[in-house]
C-alpha cells in the first residue's frame, strides 16, 4: 500500500470525525500496489447514515478536512450507505481488491 502512516492516519481521522467512528473505509486502485508509482488516493466510505443531504455535507466535508490535512491531492471517493438503491460494480470491486483501513 502506497500510503505513509501519517495519510492513514488523516484518513481515518477525517472519516471518523465527518461519517462517524462506525464507518469503514477501503483503500483501492493504483495506490494499493506497490509497484505503481503516483495515481490519485481512491476510497470507498461505508457509512451507516441513511439521510442523503446528511452523507454529501460527510462527504464535502472529509474532503476539506483531508485536503487541509494531505495537501493539494486527488482524492476520489466512493460513499455507501443502507438507504442506497443501487451501487454500480466499481463498490464490489473496491472492496474484493481493496485494503481496509
Amino acid at each position: 500500500m502506497r500510503l505513509t502512516p501519517q495519510q492513514q492516519s488523516a484518513i481515518r481521522t477525517a472519516v471518523a470525525e465527518t461519517f462517524g467512528e462506525d464507518a469503514t473505509i477501503w483503500l483501492f486502485g493504483s495506490r494499493v500496489d506497490d509497484n505503481k508509482r503516483g495515481g490519485d488516493i481512491d476510497l470507498l466510505i461505508e457509512t451507516k447514515v441513511l439521510d442523503v443531504t446528511t452523507i454529501v455535507r460527510s462527504e464535502l466535508a472529509f474532503l476539506t478536512k483531508l485536503q487541509m490535512k494531505l495537501g493539494e491531492q486527488r482524492i476520489d471517493v466512493l460513499v455507501d450507505y443502507p438507504s442506497r438503491q443501487y451501487t454500480t460494480p466499481i463498490f464490489a470491486i473496491a472492496k474484493q481488491l481493496g485494503v481496509r483501513l
